[in-house]
């Protein structure tokens, strides 16, 4: 998001214009920043209602240890935790004092518990889950697994978050690959221009097609569905990039159809840091080879030959769950939609004003929760 504090626009001006006071009490005033924190004891969270008013809201916003007046409005790179995650953390971190066996033992069993909803979250099995970093290591151990060569083609989309374009690119280069890229168009042209234009694209060399769910650049939303049928149908395999729609949308893995999915706790679902996922579907395991060999593999499925990345912090994967847990008591589909719904009027009242540039599409059915404008 662009800095909207500009000579022709105060923040006082950009508070009038979400609506201060209304249904969607975002930004503070000119002084928030600089205030300090109170003591963060907040209530316990109320349950969630049928239609979720403005006090809930504001009750789910109380569970994170901002100050009163501040809100994260850079949710797509890095959010808060809320205090079931912190607590989390804290709590969990306790080898310094007790490295027996026993007690690691129960830390491996609390990674699997993690695993577990996880899966439930995403609408697939533990033994397709692999617990990462973060999407950019979940991208690359599919970018470096996958035995690609001279004469094989990947297929990327010019909006995919810069890291995974130029892995792609970098291990292209090494290996032999071509890497063909299908230009984005803006505003967004609907779903069914990036479906016929990848149809242009594939050919029976195409071994992968990656592509982003909502973009990070201007809050774009693909047709990930309708791309990861299509590149099933000619022969490809299918990487769907869930940094900025894990943790915000509702997903089914399922019925989506991706062969991978990346995502990271550290954005929108208020995680632990350092902490990700890779979705790995079965019918896609025997495509990829592990990237790293090490000790302390998962458990289940494709963790126990694909995890193995040594001495990790269990601590954020027990505060991932923690996170998970946070938002399916809120209400993952109520998430979803206050999201959405606050994202299109930032857009709305936008469009508004003079010598401003909205980049992301004001159709809700093209956009989430990201939003772009100079």
């Amino acid at each position: 998001m662009s800095d909207p504090v500009s000579p022709r626009m105060t923040r006082r001006d950009f508070s009038r214009l979400l609506g201060l006071g209304g249904p969607a009490a975002l930004l503070a005033g000119s002084g928030a920043l600089a205030e300090a924190a109170p003591a963060f004891t907040p209530p316990p969270l109320p349950p969630a209602p049928e239609a979720p008013t403005e006090a809930y809201w504001q009750a789910v916003k109380d569970q994170f240890a901002l100050p009163s007046r501040v809100a994260a409005l850079n949710a797509a790179n890095l959010c808060p935790s809320p205090l079931p995650v912190l607590e989390a953390i804290y709590n969990a971190t306790d080898l310094d004092h007790d490295l027996s066996l026993a007690n690691r033992t129960r830390m491996h069993e609390a990674k699997e518990t993690t695993r577990k909803l996880l899966a439930e979250f995403l609408g697939v099995s533990p033994d397709e889950v692999l617990i990462t970093r973060n999407t950019s290591e979940s991208n690359n151990l599919v970018s470096t697994g996958l035995d690609l060569k001279a004469g094989d083609e990947v297929i990327v989309f010019s909006d995919n978050h810069a890291s995974n374009r130029e892995a792609w690119t970098e291990k292209g280069k090494r290996a032999g690959f071509t890497v063909r890229t299908i230009e984005q168009k803006h505003p967004h042209p609907g779903g069914e221009f990036y479906q016929e234009a990848l149809s242009r694209q594939i050919t029976p060399r195409t071994r992968l097609v990656a592509m982003t769910h909502l973009t990070n650049t201007v809050g774009d939303l693909f047709p990930v569905g309708e791309l990861c049928t299509l590149a099933r149908s000619r022969g490809a395999l299918s990487l769907v990039d869930g940094a900025q729609s894990f943790g915000l949308m509702e997903i089914d893995l399922r019925k989506m159809g991706a062969d991978f999915y990346s995502g990271s706790a550290h954005k929108w679902p208020c995680g632990a840091r350092e902490c990700g996922v890779l979705y790995v579907n079965t019918r896609a395991q025997k495509n990829i080879w592990p990237s790293i060999y090490s000790a302390y593999p998962g458990a289940v499925g494709i963790s126990r030959t694909h995890e193995s990345f040594g001495q990790r912090d269990e601590a954020t994967m027990i505060a991932f769950r923690e996170a998970l847990e946070f938002q399916t008591k809120v209400g993952r589909d109520a998430i979803e939609k206050r999201s959405r719904a606050l994202a299109n009027q930032l857009i709305a009242g936008l469009s508004k004003l003079p010598d401003v540039k909205v980049w992301t599409s004001p159709n809700p059915s093209l956009n989430a929760a990201v939003v772009s404008f100079s």
